[in-house]
């Protein structure tokens, strides 16, 4: 029953969600359940993709990369594919009506990775952040609006600041591997070898107006994503505050993490200002 496979299908795109992510999984998990399998299928499709050029050393990363997308645009045209991350990508993708330049904004930024190792513009930073980031965040508002392009149009601009928030609080954090291990620098006009308190309070400030746009788009979302994205918002802001309060060095010798004991309070913290209806 290709149902099933369906079904199989999406759990494994849950299960990479879960074993990647603890905090995404536990946001995801917020949502409706009525959405939560087509945002678990998004996370397993960029995580591959992500996995692919950061992880997979020793291996050929462009063939891979390059079969990925192939893979893909055959699983899209043949409405099935036997990999399951794929398959259930594809479901969610006509499901939804999630366009195709999207996917390829999102994937040119991960190819991107393969050959570029330092952004030297704001403009580059910029593509390479739209990219990696924004686009995964309109992929999911696509999903959160369940077909209203008017609340769709209404939300994309805080939909980006919020990917491009998420994902500027990972270049931070993951500051030491991206230096050492990939030797990536993707903040302009910022020398990782010197990093300093001025360099980091200067980035802070660009993510905290990013925070501040992006919450006035999260108040609007429908019921049922709005708990799930506002769990999401604030971890990061919660691992963006940590980072603020970390020297520098520290966070360019160690990756800074929020404790599992702290995520349950902040959960319950979230879901009272939920209930409350303060969100």
């Amino acid at each position: 029953m290709k149902q099933l496979f369906d079904d199989v299908s999406f759990k494994c795109s849950k299960l990479v969600t879960k074993n990647y992510s603890t905090s995404f999984s536990m946001a995801v998990y917020m949502l409706s359940p009525s959405i939560r399998d087509a945002i678990y299928s998004i996370y397993g499709f960029v995580r591959f993709a992500d996995e692919i050029v950061d992880s997979f050393h020793g291996f050929d990363k462009e063939g891979l990369i390059n079969e990925f997308e192939t893979e893909y645009y055959k699983a899209f045209n043949r409405n099935i594919s036997l990999n399951p991350i794929l398959n259930s990508f594809q479901r969610t993708v006509k499901q939804n009506n999630i366009s195709d330049d999207l996917i390829q904004a999102f994937l040119k930024s991960m190819k991107l990775d393969l050959v570029k190792s330092d952004y030297q513009s704001k403009s580059e930073y910029e593509e390479y952040i739209y990219g990696s980031a924004d686009v995964v965040g309109l992929m999911c508002l696509k999903v959160f609006v369940q077909g209203n392009n008017a609340q769709y149009d209404l939300l994309k601009d805080e939909a980006m600041r919020l990917g491009s928030a998420f994902q500027k609080v990972n270049f931070l954090r993951d500051l030491k591997d991206d230096n050492l291990l990939l030797n990536r620098n993707y903040f302009p006009g910022v020398d990782l070898n010197s990093f300093d308190e001025q360099a980091k309070k200067a980035i802070i400030t660009e993510i905290e107006e990013d925070f501040r746009v992006a919450y006035q788009g999260i108040v609007k979302l429908p019921m049922e994503a709005k708990f799930g994205v506002y769990t999401a918002f604030v971890y990061y802001k919660k691992l963006l505050k940590k980072l603020e309060n970390t020297p520098c060095h520290e966070i360019g010798n160690t990756r800074i993490r929020v404790s599992n004991y702290t995520k349950a309070g902040l959960l319950a913290q979230s879901f009272v200002s939920y209930k409350l209806k303060l969100v």
